[in-house]
């Protein structure tokens, strides 16, 4: 299993629990599946015809640094709440942030080669199996649907959604083989577990520990005893590392009288080896095996594993881009004319440009248009480099404008009364200063919990990849999962009209990633060719190369601990942290009305890697800054109806 392994169990249990009527009362409560801490429906506040409030100043002058997903989403919808001195700052030249999807032809509009995402690529919109995804009760869901953006089902290893999975473990010799073989799994009914007898011990492991999870949760998501009852799972296995909780003991059952105790998975020590590598043969565990357990259980249980989608885009059936904002303006340009990425509404990256030049339905503009109409409504190329907080309560912001260009980067400041931070929280201890807050503004556990926050690494290696391959080859499976180190392999088609086909050559994570940072881009392409086809011809049952489908020369490699605008790609936490990171997410509504400082994004959450925990930081936000310049809030919402994190630090 990978940070993006299918478990649709969740979402098919989901369906066996009654739809009651919500109430005045109840009709903010979130529902399973869905994140567990805050048991909050997001949506059902952000799909209001005006939005989530109505601002009472609409001058009060707001900063956001970051135009990665959080960013922009957090400025669409405090523009929909009224909100008009807004400056958005970015530090490079392009939107979107780890959201990055890779074009041919110079980011050109052809069709020729399919977008590569390098990035996030999989998208859990949370519905329940008898749904359809965008009627998920998710924000994922919500824009999707707000900005029709096409999506399918993920080619995941060991899904329905590929032909077949090939699983290539110590050499091919996994359960005494007596020549070297390729495990090859079909699953198109969902429900045939892997070949093989050691890696069915490990599935039915998995499953009977994650389906007694499961069945528990969904049975008291969203009742009034869901916050005590995953009060006991925190506090249950917070301090307890994935890796030992594949080795701790099962359990038969589960009992009232311990609530938070569902056991371990009980692998042997050989198990625990197979379940590192290959996971149950859909792709390694093992990048998480020395993190907190309770992500790999977030990830798993309450949805974010659940009918992955792909995005295609803001595109038709043959993947052309609709009809859209600036599709067909040669350049776009910032707030003081400095050049950035033109939107061309392919792959993921759709959903970050619509964020920015989609019209609101509340002002008939886009954030976009409205940022042209001021100087520093949108600035890219613009790295904040420090933030002082005044004895006036504004905070003055300090930053370089056209920063890439040293003949003409100008320092440049500016106060305001709200910033908001959206960025990999390294980042903001590497490269900003934070000059003025006190103890009651700015907790030094604060500090302390995103400076010590575990971000990991990650690298993609894509390539294009001959249509013949998923269209004619019948010997080499279209997904691999191997112990190798290129790890997983996927190779997946956007439509029949992209002349190429996509493969992602090798996928890896934390150490696995790490390891092959001593190669060039252009040898490490190299080389995982060079395995893959080594591996393919050592397996009797192959016995075929598949370099001759690849487009070697075309090859992408994204390593994000390198990118200097990130410095990882997802926020980790480790064994006994997870109070302290909880602790972040509760800082908006614990300290911002005496700062005037907001954190959010994927670096203030627990759940890393997704987008979801992106969407609901920024919504959390805009909530907080409307309660803080009195907004009227719309549908009958008000505070008292928001839920708040709980963080016990007595153990």
């Amino acid at each position: 299993m990978t940070i993006g392994s299918e478990f649709n169990y969740p979402a098919d249990i989901a369906t066996s629990y009654s739809r009651e009527k919500r109430s005045i009362q109840n009709k903010w409560r979130g529902r399973f599946p869905g994140p567990p801490d805050l048991c909050f429906d997001y949506r059902a506040l952000v799909e209001q015809k005006d939005g989530i409030a109505t601002s009472a100043n609409s001058d009060h002058s707001i900063c956001i640094i970051g135009a990665g997903i959080t960013g922009l989403t957090t400025a669409r919808e405090l523009y929909r709440c009224g909100f008009e001195n807004i400056t958005l700052l970015e530090k490079s030249k392009r939107i979107g942030g780890r959201h990055l999807t890779v074009l041919g032809g110079q980011q050109s509009n052809n069709i020729g080669r399919p977008p590569f995402e390098m990035g996030a690529m999989r998208m859990p919109f949370f519905n329940r199996s008898d749904e359809q995804p965008t009627e998920g009760r998710s924000l994922m869901a919500y824009y999707a649907k707000e900005f029709e953006l096409a999506h399918s089902n993920f080619p995941n290893p060991g899904s329905p959604w590929v032909k077949s999975t090939g699983i290539y473990l110590r050499e091919g010799s996994i359960d005494n083989s007596s020549q070297p073989t390729m495990l090859i799994w079909k699953n198109g009914d969902g429900v045939t577990p892997p070949p093989g007898e050691t890696l069915r011990a490990v599935y039915a492991k998995w499953q009977d520990f994650a389906r007694r999870l499961t069945r528990k949760v969904a049975e008291l998501y969203a009742s009034e005893q869901w916050e005590l009852f995953w009060a006991a799972i925190v506090k249950k296995y917070e301090s307890i590392s994935f890796r030992d909780l594949v080795k701790m003991p099962a359990i038969e059952s589960w009992r009232r009288d311990h609530p938070g105790d569902f056991g371990g998975m009980g692998m042997t020590t050989q198990e625990s080896a197979v379940f590192y590598a290959i996971g149950i043969g859909d792709g390694s565990w093992g990048a998480f095996y020395d993190i907190c357990s309770l992500y790999p259980l977030r990830t798993a249980i309450f949805g974010f594993s659940s009918h992955l989608q792909l995005i295609h885009g803001r595109v038709n059936m043959d993947g052309m881009a609709v009809d859209s904002p600036h599709l067909k303006s040669s350049a776009v340009f910032d707030s003081r004319g400095l050049r950035f990425n033109k939107p061309n509404y392919k792959g993921l990256g759709a959903l970050a440009e619509c964020m920015l030049f989609m019209s609101t339905p509340e002002t008939g503009k886009s954030v976009y248009e409205h940022s042209l109409e001021r100087k520093t409504g949108l600035l890219t190329d613009s790295p904040v480099k420090r933030l002082e907080k005044l004895k006036s309560g504004k905070i003055r912001v300090h930053y370089d404008w056209n920063s890439s260009n040293p003949k003409k980067s100008e320092p440049c400041s500016a106060e305001f009364d709200s910033v908001i931070i959206t960025l990999p929280s390294w980042l903001i201890e590497t490269q900003i200063t934070l000059e003025g807050f006190d103890q009651e503004m700015l907790p030094f556990d604060t500090i302390n919990a995103y400076k010590t926050a575990h971000w990991e690494t990650s690298c993609k290696v894509y390539a294009p990849l001959k249509k013949s391959f998923l269209s004619k080859n019948t010997k080499i499976p279209q997904a691999i999962v191997t112990d190798s180190f290129i790890h997983d392999v996927y190779t997946y088609r956007y439509n029949e009209q992209y002349t190429y086909d996509c493969i992602l050559l090798s996928y890896t994570w934390e150490d696995d990633a790490t390891k092959l940072s001593s190669l060039s881009d252009k040898e490490l392409v190299a080389k995982c060719i060079e395995e893959l086809d080594r591996i393919l011809i050592n397996s009797t049952n192959i016995r075929e190369k598949i370099s001759p489908y690849i487009g070697h020369e075309q090859a992408v490699v994204q390593r994000w601990m390198n990118d200097k605008n990130s410095l990882g790609c997802a926020k980790l936490y480790r064994p006994g942290t997870y109070y302290e990171a909880v602790g972040l997410m509760k800082y908006n509504k614990d300290y911002s009305s005496k700062s005037g400082l907001y954190l959010c994004g994927e670096s203030f959450s627990v759940d890393a890697g997704w987008t979801e925990p992106c969407f609901r930081g920024a919504i959390d936000t805009v909530i907080n800054i409307c309660n803080r310049t009195g907004a009227t809030f719309n549908g009958g919402f008000s505070m008292q109806h928001y839920p708040e994190y709980k963080t016990d630090h007595s153990h």
